[in-house]
């Protein structure tokens, strides 16, 4: 069996801990872990074999944090360049193995607690697959949840036949939905958990028997990607997929489909309420957190690292503090973050793509501090990594190390540049910094000039493919 692990979300119902360049998977929320890691965990007893398939903006995240858990074996990278939905994402999957290969598609962005009743789970699912079905999961719900999708089956022992896929509903529908499930008929709703198996031939032929163009499209991208260390997809190819989802375009279609009925504890963390739930409390019912002094609160969740949190006769709260933004919502309205995201990509669009901390797949950079006319930054390279050969038109740089060792490449001229030793780039310098040792380099930099925006830059050399 191989687990496919869709890693392409961008978390925006999580904003502001979660960003377009940093997404929720990628957090480290869990005992220093993120939820993508704890997918590569939980499933890789479980399958001989594991394909993550990203984008090309989160491919060097991905392998990063791979690398860390040292694996027993490494998974297979499908890199894409945009993001055209599961639908042909799966598909990629399916055609990088054999026919009768069973594939447990799993997101990578649900917290699942790994126990027995999960690994029953795999198995019904396994047992139903051998059949030809179409293997879709279903969690019991404990609440009426508007956050998730629901699907309607027949009521049966575990493997149960799927009469309707539901979207989220209305406070009301869900807990229509629930009242249903308490009373004595033949139909039961479950919570959509957006894990699937079946076998990749079989998934195959249901794509191109009910999504033909996106079978074809997807095809003609796989056979034209570049097939090195991890395949890579070709833009132009991508651009002729049709953007839809496993759901839309097969489950919802297809005759050959089974749920499996299960009570195992997931979250798709899909919300701040949601994140609430698996957070560890205080006697007042507030999120645990060593930087909160609350004074007659009660029930509020705060994410805050890195400054004290003062509450003062409030309750039901959700606060949300990072370097760069606040969050202050209302408890029971986290769904709604994602309409308010889209105003603030319209007032400040770096807000949404960028914390503070900002990541490169050459490491990353801290902004620090920045005026008018200076801005004051932190720069981390990994070992055997180096930036483009770049300049910039607007503003100077100034550069000390401190710690690791700097290849620092200005114009012609290349030197080293050890801790506590500095150097100048003019304005128009080309220059590169690369990092050749087994160490992280770290260095300060301030930049000086009168515009600081990160697009005043111009490559010439690059090892990330990041030249028009």
């Amino acid at each position: 069996m191989t687990n496919i692990i869709l890693s392409g979300g961008s978390g925006s119902r999580l904003w502001p801990i979660s960003r377009e360049n940093m997404p929720k998977q990628f957090l480290k929320m869990f005992e220093d872990r993120s939820l993508y890691q704890l997918t590569l965990l939980r499933n890789q007893n479980l399958c001989q074999q594991q394909i993550v398939i990203t984008n090309a903006g989160h491919f060097f995240i991905a392998q990063d944090q791979t690398e860390e858990l040292q694996l027993s074996h490494k998974p297979q990278f499908i890199v894409e360049p945009i993001g055209k939905n599961t639908a042909a994402a799966i598909a990629f999957g399916a055609f990088l193995v054999e026919p009768n290969e069973t594939l447990f598609v799993t997101p990578s962005d649900h917290l699942i607690q790994s126990d027995e009743r999960y690994t029953r789970m795999v198995e019904l699912g396994q047992e139903a697959t051998k059949q030809g079905y179409l293997v879709t999961f279903g969690i019991v719900p404990s609440k009426p949840e508007t956050g998730y999708g629901y699907i309607q089956a027949k009521k049966g022992k575990n493997i149960l036949d799927v009469l309707s896929f539901k979207e989220k509903p209305s406070l009301e529908k869900a807990k229509e939905y629930l009242d249903q499930n308490l009373q004595d008929s033949d139909n039961i709703y479950l919570w959509n958990s957006g894990m699937f198996m079946f076998q990749a031939g079989s998934y195959l032929k249901e794509l191109q028997k009910h999504a033909p163009n996106i079978y074809e499209a997807s095809k003609e991208a796989f056979e034209q990607a570049v097939k090195n260390d991890y395949i890579r997809l070709k833009t132009d190819q991508m651009l002729q997929i049709e953007d839809i989802s496993v759901d839309y375009s097969v489950m919802e279609k297809s005759n050959k489909i089974k749920v499996i009925q299960t009570d195992i504890k997931w979250s798709d963390v899909g919300s701040f309420d949601s994140l609430d739930e698996v957070f560890e409390k205080d006697q007042e019912g507030n999120t645990k957190n060593k930087n909160l002094i609350a004074y007659r609160s009660q029930n509020n969740f705060v994410f805050g690292r890195y400054k004290t949190v003062a509450l003062n006769e409030v309750n039901d709260l959700i606060i949300v503090d990072t370097p760069s933004a606040l969050l202050v919502s209302k408890k029971g309205k986290s769904q709604q973050i994602k309409d308010l995201v889209k105003l603030i990509k319209e007032k400040k669009p770096d807000l949404i793509k960028f914390g503070r901390t900002v990541y490169r797949p050459w490491g990353k950079f801290t902004n620090l501090f920045e005026d008018k006319r200076f801005k004051v930054k932190t720069i981390v390279v990994k070992p055997g990594k180096r930036l483009s050969l770049q300049k910039h038109l607007h503003r100077s740089e100034h550069w000390v190390v401190v710690k690791g060792t700097a290849l620092v490449q200005i114009e012609e001229k290349e030197f080293l540049l050890r801790v506590n030793e500095s150097t100048y780039i003019p304005i128009g310098a080309k220059h590169r910094l690369t990092n050749k040792g087994i160490i992280p380099l770290e260095i300060v930099e301030v930049q000086v000039g009168e515009y600081l925006g990160e697009d005043d830059i111009i490559r010439y050399e690059d090892d990330y493919g990041r030249i028009e």
